[in-house]
């Protein structure tokens, strides 16, 4: 055996597998190293970056369980109800896949509303990443409509009120807003039409946008590099690694430290997630509405239309908003508004420091608002304000107070991007010495 042989014999078998496709894709390797094994990322991340990559954990079971749904699902008015049943119920498994998908699509919100909150709470979309936040927006607004599409489809007796209702909307915009609905529809009310289009655009058309988007985004973030929790820039050159001045000093490789790191988190949300599945998968009506196990019908309107638990801070804004010459139209700007001011944020926040830890006192209790508000508005869009309120309280003075509730917490949300502007605009934060180096603690 030549000595050549022999050295290829007794290799092992992953690193020939990776010279193998070196030689023949030389530019995949150097993709992966720069990505992965030899991305260098801050040595003091903590719990709130573990959401990023649980995010990619949620969208990989999104996209194989609804895979296996659609072998057995039908486009039809007629049949899709029937085909979600027989999912449950006669295919092999299917329950279970059918809970996995839907189980993951509120996970995956509670996820990115974490990643999001991490983002502002620490300054990651402050310059220079500010492509990586608009790109992650762009991924939101993607998950919102894939959502949607994603829950009409199995046609129940909400699916059919809600994209009734949330279709209607774009008959606000002036001029084309009735054709417009009737295009979206393909018809005067959801139908055939309505369920063919929504399921290509959920199966084919939005997924792969999304996972565009999302290459991007880790594209983006890699090559400017992660923020920290301190919001300090990691040291290069000479003032880094003295040993290897290549290597940022404070910074590790991201395989295998964060890799194992993950994997860990990843475990233990897969033990949430799997609770919930086998024990709980309606979660008391909040991920799977107990009025879409029944069959569309659009003669029988539920008692509450409501939208899924992620939307309704957004509907709550819709609602909140009083509607001027007998159109809603206002309300829609601002429900739209609400996430175009997240979008622009990097432009709206204009101070010096970028991690709440160093912000001045005025951030930190805006941003206290801020989440306050939110949720505060999830509860108004869900209903929950009226249960609070004792049952003998005259019904309309209940109706009068959930709008003052509601009303006030769209002020504190809108207002937080109003204080923000002029609180940094005018340089009147007063923030903390930072470090001149990212710190230990995490």
């Amino acid at each position: 055996m030549r000595d050549i042989d022999r050295k290829t014999f007794f290799m092992p078998v992953v690193t020939r597998i990776r010279q193998w496709m070196d030689e023949r894709a030389p530019g995949l390797g150097v993709l992966v190293r720069k990505h992965y094994t030899q991305y260098y990322a801050p040595k003091n991340l903590n719990f709130w970056y573990f959401f990023g990559g649980l995010n990619l954990v949620v969208l990989a079971n999104q996209i194989i369980t609804g895979l296996f749904l659609a072998m057995n699902y039908k486009t039809s008015a007629k049949e899709a109800f029937s085909s979600v049943e027989y999912i449950m119920r006669d295919v092999p498994w299917g329950w279970l896949i059918r809970y996995m998908h839907s189980t993951g699509a509120s996970l995956f919100f509670v996820t990115v509303f974490l990643h999001m909150f991490r983002g502002i709470m620490y300054g990651s979309f402050k310059r220079p990443r500010e492509l990586v936040w608009i790109l992650g927006m762009l991924i939101f607004l993607l998950l919102m409509a894939e959502a949607f599409m994603g829950y009409v489809l199995p046609w129940g007796n909400m699916s059919f009120w809600g994209a009734k209702v949330i279709i209607s909307l774009f008959g606000t915009i002036p001029v084309i807003g009735h054709d417009l609905v009737e295009w979206i529809m393909g018809d005067y009310l959801p139908a055939d039409a309505t369920l063919n289009r929504f399921f290509a655009l959920h199966v084919i058309a939005l997924p792969l946008a999304l996972l565009l988007l999302v290459v991007l985004h880790i594209f983006a973030l890699h090559e400017m590099g992660s923020n920290n929790p301190d919001g300090v820039d990691v040291k290069h050159g000479p003032k880094g690694n003295p040993w290897d001045p290549a290597k940022p000093i404070d910074a590790i490789p991201f395989h295998p430290y964060y890799t194992v790191h993950d994997v860990f988190a990843t475990l233990f949300f897969l033990t949430i997630a799997a609770f919930i599945v086998f024990y709980t998968p309606t979660f008391g009506g909040w991920f799977l509405e107990h009025d879409n196990f029944a069959p569309a019908d659009n003669l029988v309107t539920p008692s509450h239309i409501k939208p899924q638990w992620y939307f309704t801070p957004f509907y709550a804004i819709l609602r909140m908003v009083p509607s001027y010459f007998g159109t809603p139209i206002w309300g829609v700007i601002a429900m739209f508004g609400s996430i175009l001011l997240l979008m622009l944020l990097p432009w709206i926040d204009h101070g010096k420091v970028r991690s709440v830890r160093y912000r001045g006192l005025g951030f930190r209790i805006a941003l206290g608002v801020l989440v306050a508000s939110f949720l505060g508005l999830g509860a108004v869009g869900a209903g929950l304000v009226g249960e609070f309120i004792p049952v003998w309280f005259p019904r309309a003075d209940v109706t009068l107070w959930e709008n003052a509730f509601g009303r006030l917490m769209t002020a504190g949300y809108f207002g937080f991007f109003v204080f923000l502007w002029v609180y940094t605009r005018f340089d009147l934060e007063r923030t903390n010495p930072m470090p001149e180096r990212v710190s230990s603690e995490t």
